[in-house]
């Protein structure tokens, strides 16, 4: 029994050990450091399995690398989409390198991440110590459902001591709070000072006022939600460096907030709001929210795209879910009135329409 005992305790000592040593994600990290580390020239970027953004980079002077011209070189690992960032002298000597950048940390505990492309790159002093820092701001794919969508993630490099780095606290907030639609969201955060973080924790409409949360008044209006009670719906802004974000609340009669949307989805700007309605569109009796809206964004050339969209938030017991599988088949465009979206959910849930009138829903 005592041989038995020794041999089973000796066992259990070993099992970590074992296990850690197939840890497939251990064994990928440390192959992927060993080709991150042996980079130390420019042309190691590319033999090391690196593809290298080259119409993102750019030569700028960093102050605490002296004043000669250097070089920003993004690239993602071909292997595991990785992002790295490379500063390079005019001989092609690596300066500084760094694969700690919130876009890798997307997916939790694993090597591979969902990363595409750079979005936006800006170089300018943000914590006023006479250094310019880096704004990053990467593309990412989300897959939900089958359904693919695009999202950003911003970070911030600080400049100091002949290299960078990164508060997490500060990547977190802009990416958190939805600062990371572009570069003057996120300079508007970190160097101005000014916030979307209250449009997602405040509990009151006081509070949103009190942040400068300007309502848009001809869209709003109480409605009664059968499984919420009367509520008034309050459309509004918030002004953020060039662009408008676009928030809407339902707020009870003692002023507390029961629900809240952000429509924008990955838009930068709220160019138009062209009607929000509050009517039963599945046909299960309860009124969904229906907004219509002109939004603008930067594509990766700079220049400026408008375009209309629909967002569907349907009611359910608990209160709302976004829509997800009528934008499937729908492409909303500046032809379409609210009246004419409204029209479109119904058929896809089965409605008869006669006349224009939505009112009887096939059984």
């Amino acid at each position: 029994m005592k041989k038995y005992i020794m041999l089973l305790s000796l066992v259990l000592v070993c099992l970590p050990f074992s296990a850690e040593a197939a840890n497939p994600v251990k064994e990928q990290y440390l192959e992927f450091q060993n080709r991150f580390e042996s980079v130390e020239v420019y042309e190691d970027i590319e033999n090391n399995s690196f593809k290298i953004f080259e119409d993102q980079i750019f030569t700028e002077v960093f102050e605490s690398f002296g004043q000669e011209m250097i070089t920003f070189v993004p690239a993602i690992d071909r292997k595991y989409n990785r992002m790295a960032i490379f500063i390079v002298d005019y001989t092609g000597k690596v300066l500084f390198k760094t694969n700690q950048l919130e876009t890798n940390y997307q997916i939790k505990q694993e090597m591979r991440q969902p990363n595409l492309e750079i979005a936006a790159v800006s170089f300018l002093d943000l914590n006023n110590d006479d250094q310019k820092d880096i704004v990053l701001i990467t593309r990412c794919r989300k897959k939900e459902d089958s359904v693919s969508t695009k999202y950003k993630v911003g970070d911030v490099l600080f400049q100091k001591d002949g290299g960078f780095y990164r508060d997490y606290r500060i990547s977190d907030k802009i990416n958190r709070f939805s600062m990371n639609k572009s570069a003057k969201s996120i300079i508007s955060f970190v160097r101005d000072r000014k916030s979307t973080e209250f449009l997602y924790t405040a509990t009151t409409s006081q509070e949103l006022l009190e942040n400068n949360f300007k309502i848009i008044n001809e869209q709003c209006y109480p409605r009664n939600f059968e499984k919420l009670g009367k509520l008034q719906v309050i459309p509004g802004i918030y002004s953020m460096g060039d662009y408008d974000v676009f928030m809407i609340y339902l707020v009870n009669d003692r002023g507390d907030i029961i629900w809240s949307f952000q429509p924008m989805s990955e838009y930068d700007n709220l160019y138009s709001l062209r009607g929000i309605t509050c009517k039963d569109v599945d046909g299960d009796g309860m009124k969904d929210i229906i907004v219509l809206a002109r939004y603008s964004r930067e594509s990766l050339q700079g220049e400026l795209i408008v375009e209309s969209a629909c967002s569907i938030y349907y009611q359910r017991t608990g209160g709302f879910v976004e829509d997800k599988e009528f934008h499937k088949n729908f492409s909303c465009t500046d032809q379409h009135k609210l009246d004419d979206v409204v029209q479109e959910i119904r058929k896809y849930w089965g409605w008869r329409i006669e006349n224009t009138n939505y009112e009887v829903k096939n059984k």
